[in-house]
């Protein structure tokens, strides 16, 4: 942790709280800074429980002990009343709605069973989520490891936000994951102290989620790490969960074995419904924190900490995302229509498997593994990826993203899956046109 210089002594409370444990050692110099404050929010917070006669706190115009709406909006959001449509939220997010998701962890993910974690956070969006854990985390040169290729907005998080380093190690070897370059990724972290090491499954660009095999050796070097002496930090990115395709895939979170391992081991779940429930735009997201070390006294500092990173940057997240999150959460036809749409997305990504499995030799694009979520991307040999997406887009109309000089990302979930199989007979064929 940080010196305490130009520190808030509502900080420096937390800071000392959180001293004796993992995540208190790991904070950055921003991390140490972070506070909730006793001001607007919390000051109306209390005037919620007790201001009887009269709430004069927070900035909004109410009638009758409700928000005032226009009858635009009033008749765009039918099924919202005016507090569930346009008051502000809780910083830390609808307690409801956090409650209910903390419930969905668990029954997602038994093996965590009764370990203790932290109440999940509502962030706006898995991407804030990432980016709130780097202003908490990660200082200027800290290095956060993950694998390559990795998703752009990674490093755009990591090193043009918060001048920090990412580090890689390479995901694949052969048609499954690299184990043993991720024990080497982790050791060599491991040398300055720390890890902190940020891992995507199933995994974007490739659509790759580890095998059981893999993940439980994934976790074991990850706790061998911390038994060593070694502070850990896992990001576990969890945008695509639950949309896995084949049978010896790991269904659980890494975080479900992370978050009770050990007291040098700290664990977050970045999660939400974007990508599990469809509804991408809604801009919900979830932080979880889970280390055996930490106490629930730890948990609320660093909670606390977290809110005082969201009041300084967007202060809440929206409302109605929030209440609409909590109508389908709660509606018995959601679970039914998930499974129907995974099944959607698991017929559309046995189109893709039977046509790359047919091409698996092929002498320019080279299929990374795949067996989840939304995409699956190929090394291009000979031919420069974005060469590739330019033409591919300009003459055939077709839209695919170059992730890197040689890798280009196909997300077969936004294709019908009677125009997939033609779709890749183009981009197969354009892609030997252009390397002969």
């Amino acid at each position: 942790m940080a010196n305490n210089h130009r520190i808030n002594p509502l900080a420096q409370e937390l800071n000392d709280i959180l001293a004796q444990s993992i995540a208190g050692r790991l904070l950055s110099d921003l991390g140490s800074r972070l506070y909730f404050p006793k001001g607007i929010i919390a000051q109306s917070g209390e005037a919620k429980l007790h201001g009887k006669t009269a709430n004069a706190t927070i900035g909004m115009a109410v009638r009758g002990g409700k928000p005032i709406l226009l009858s635009t909006l009033a008749e765009q959001l039918p099924t919202l009343d005016p507090g569930e449509a346009v008051a502000y939220a809780p910083t830390a997010g609808n307690e409801e709605l956090r409650k209910l998701w903390l419930e969905a962890i668990k029954k997602k993910n038994p093996s965590l069973g009764d370990t203790p974690v932290s109440m999940p956070v509502l962030v706006p969006g898995l991407t804030a989520g990432i980016s709130y854990l780097a202003d908490l985390f990660l200082g200027e040169g800290t290095v956060l490891l993950t694998g390559a290729p990795a998703w752009d907005n990674y490093v755009l998080v990591a090193e043009a936000r918060r001048n920090a380093v990412l580090a890689t190690f390479p995901v694949f070897k052969g048609k499954g994951f690299d184990v043993e370059g991720f024990r080497a990724a982790v050791a060599e972290r491991a040398k300055e102290g720390a890890v902190r090491v940020l891992l995507n499954f199933p995994q974007n660009p490739s659509g790759y989620t580890p095998t059981k095999k893999e993940a439980a050796e994934i976790v074991r070097i990850l706790v061998a790490a911390a038994e060593a002496g070694t502070d850990v930090l896992v990001w576990c990115d969890d945008a695509y969960f639950g949309l896995e395709y084949e049978e010896d895939i790991e269904s659980e979170s890494l975080f479900a074995r992370l978050a009770g391992a050990h007291e040098r081991l700290l664990a977050v779940k970045i999660d939400g419904p974007t990508k599990e429930d469809y509804v991408w735009g809604l801009r919900t997201g979830f932080l979880t924190f889970g280390s055996k070390g930490m106490t629930a006294s730890h948990y609320d500092a660093l909670i606390k900490k977290l809110m005082g990173a969201i009041r300084s940057s967007v202060s809440c997240a929206a409302t109605p995302s929030q209440s609409l999150a909590l109508k389908m959460m709660k509606d018995p036809r959601t679970e039914g229509e998930k499974l129907a749409y995974k099944k959607l997305l698991a017929e559309r990504y046995a189109v893709v498997r039977r046509f790359i499995d047919a091409h698996e030799n092929h002498p320019v694009l080279k299929t990374l593994p795949f067996n989840s979520g939304y995409f699956m991307s190929m090394a291009c040999v000979g031919v420069g990826a974005e060469e590739l997406r330019v033409k591919l887009l300009h003459e055939h109309g077709i839209g695919t993203i170059s992730i890197d000089p040689t890798h280009l990302r196909v997300a077969f979930s936004s294709v019908d899956t009677e125009k997939l199989e033609p779709m890749y007979e183009t981009i197969f064929r354009v892609a030997e046109e252009m390397a002969r």
